[in-house]
């Protein structure tokens, strides 16, 4: 014989119901739920085709970088104030960062880009940033924390380790936060944002 408690005596202590157990079981996702998740609509075939855009754009870049580099600083073409090879380096760096992102903007990531085309400039300007942060820190990770101070070493750090990484970090960046239109769908066949 169970002991019954009035429903009064149990309100005022809390206890307006009678207490179940509920099972509450943990959805891990499938492994195909996480690459849905991660293509953001798209099939397999058209996450490639953006990769590749995205790679060819980045060896686009660094033709500009080195090309523009090497005609500034050692080339009698120009003269640059104080230390040209630095000055040259400033310029360009800052002339890859632009065309890099006019061709993602208008080409890699046509169909995901916003309207607004300052905050994606200026997010696009601080994940370059982050992307050298990264290959610095490999380059210090190599001479300081390493010994590692050859040329070769340096190379090694900066412009494979760093540069691998730094360009994981961008594509990432790129596809989910400067180019990342959640708000405005469109597929490829809509007409482009006006640029």
């Amino acid at each position: 014989m169970a002991l019954r408690v009035p429903l009064r005596f149990r309100q005022h202590v809390g206890c307006s119901r009678p207490q179940t157990t509920q099972r509450y079981t943990k959805r891990v996702p499938s492994s195909r739920n996480i690459v849905q998740r991660l293509l953001k609509g798209q099939s397999l075939r058209e996450w490639l085709v953006e990769f590749t855009r995205f790679c060819i754009v980045g060896l686009g870049s660094y033709i500009v970088d080195v090309g523009l580099f090497n005609l500034l600083a050692h080339s009698d073409l120009v003269t640059l104030p104080g230390d040209p090879s630095m000055v040259a380096k400033i310029i360009s760096v800052s002339v890859a960062v632009i065309f890099s992102w006019v061709t993602n903007r208008l080409w890699t990531f046509r169909t995901k880009r916003t309207s607004a085309k300052t905050r994606e400039f200026i997010m696009f300007v601080l994940v370059n940033l982050g992307g050298m942060l990264i290959a610095l820190a490999c380059l210090w990770v190599s001479r300081y924390g390493l010994g590692l101070r050859s040329q070769f070493a340096d190379n090694v750090s900066a412009n494979v380790v760093g540069l691998v990484l730094g360009t994981a970090f961008r594509y990432v960046m790129y596809r989910y936060v400067v180019f990342d239109n959640d708000d405005e769908i469109r597929t490829p066949d809509s007409p482009p944002l006006a640029s």
